[in-house]
């Protein structure tokens, strides 16, 4: 057997395989996607609560500032924490909550339900040296070089294009007031975020592809390892062939010892044989017992022969029986003429009443 490592992973994964890999973690998913999922969580969040938030933050600051001064008093103090605690949880829980569902979504769009406890058993070659010296070198590892770089750039020039445009307004920040200042800034900040959320997206978009792509290059097989699943799937071809013939085997050995039963063999005269039976009153037509071609219809014959069975020649009857009947099958109604002809033949040979 060829040697396994050697050989060129050239097969898409099976579905079996892919399933294992989710089992173990193994599944394409982009870490850029949930972050700009996560800001853009943010971003609303802070658009449409910003008013309440900021005016939450102004009550925990004068409740400092009033119970702040006289400190001495330790039950002061401690119900300063207890306020200032209970006022900051209402400002952020509600933006974890929110973030919190944006990154389990984001994520189970991505890969679904993913259950991968195998992933977190210990692994000793997650500590080994040279295989984590490979990684670090690796197509995924350079990519996510590239993709930080990329980041760095976009949001460095997204920052100076946007500073540049709103220059006027960054200028004469200083000759406003502390209100002007801070609407100000509240505006530079969205326009700068929503337009770093517009180039990281489509960097996200790409960097879902690029794991997708790289995912489905890692699970790609062998011929070897996909001949090994095929045969624990569906099992050994050579066990399923000779599992085949037996089965071929017995329900020729059950059909041949129908034919001594039959009322007559309608043969080609070589290529086909087919073995009816027919009793009046009791079935609603003639019935095939057992049909074959070749060799079969061949031994169909010497059984018949063997057993004083008539055998007439027909060989446009036997070609339609053998076609569109199946063994246990009644004949249909298209050819009781051309079979009751036959039958009729059969009885005045044995001397019956047609």
């Amino acid at each position: 057997m060829p040697d396994e490592s050697l050989q060129e992973k050239t097969e898409e994964p099976t579905p079996r395989r892919r399933e294992e890999a989710r089992r173990r973690g193994q599944v394409a998913k982009s870490r850029e996607i949930t972050a700009v999922a996560v800001l853009s969580g943010s971003m609303l969040v802070f658009t449409m609560a910003g008013t309440y938030m900021v005016s939450q933050i102004l009550v925990i600051y004068r409740e400092f500032f009033i119970f702040s001064k006289p400190l001495i008093d330790v039950n002061r103090a401690y119900e300063l924490l207890v306020v200032s605690i209970k006022l900051g949880g209402k400002v952020l829980m509600p933006l974890l909550i929110i973030l919190l569902l944006v990154s389990f979504l984001s994520a189970y769009l991505q890969v679904g339900s993913v259950a991968a406890w195998e992933a977190l058993k210990p692994k000793g070659e997650r500590i080994d040296p040279i295989k984590g010296f490979k990684r670090l070198f690796s197509l995924p590892a350079l990519f996510e070089f590239l993709k930080s770089l990329i980041k760095l750039i976009i949001i460095s020039l997204v920052a100076y294009l946007v500073l540049m445009s709103e220059k006027d307004i960054v200028l004469y920040l200083a000759e406003e007031g502390p209100a002007e200042i801070g609407k100000n800034i509240y505006i530079l900040a969205r326009s700068l975020v929503f337009k770093t959320l517009m180039a990281l997206a489509v960097l996200a978009i790409l960097d879902f592809l690029f794991q997708r792509w790289e995912t489905n290059r890692q699970l790609r097989m062998t011929k070897q390892e996909l001949k090994e699943e095929l045969k624990q799937t569906e099992g050994d071809p050579w066990v399923k062939s000779k599992i085949r013939q037996i089965q071929r085997t017995m329900a020729q050995r059950r059909m041949m010892a129908e034919v001594p039963k039959a009322d007559v063999v309608i043969t080609n005269p070589v290529h086909y044989a087919v073995a009816l039976k027919y009793q009046a009153g009791e079935m609603p037509a003639p019935q095939v017992l057992a049909k074959g071609e070749g060799l079969v219809a061949q031994r169909i014959k010497e059984v018949a022969e063997e057993a004083g069975v008539p055998i007439v020649e027909n060989p446009p009857l036997a070609q339609a029986l053998y076609k569109e009947v199946e063994i246990g099958e009644y004949v249909p109604a298209e050819l009781y003429q051309a079979v009751a002809e036959v039958l009729a033949y059969v009885y005045r040979l044995k001397g019956k009443v047609s």
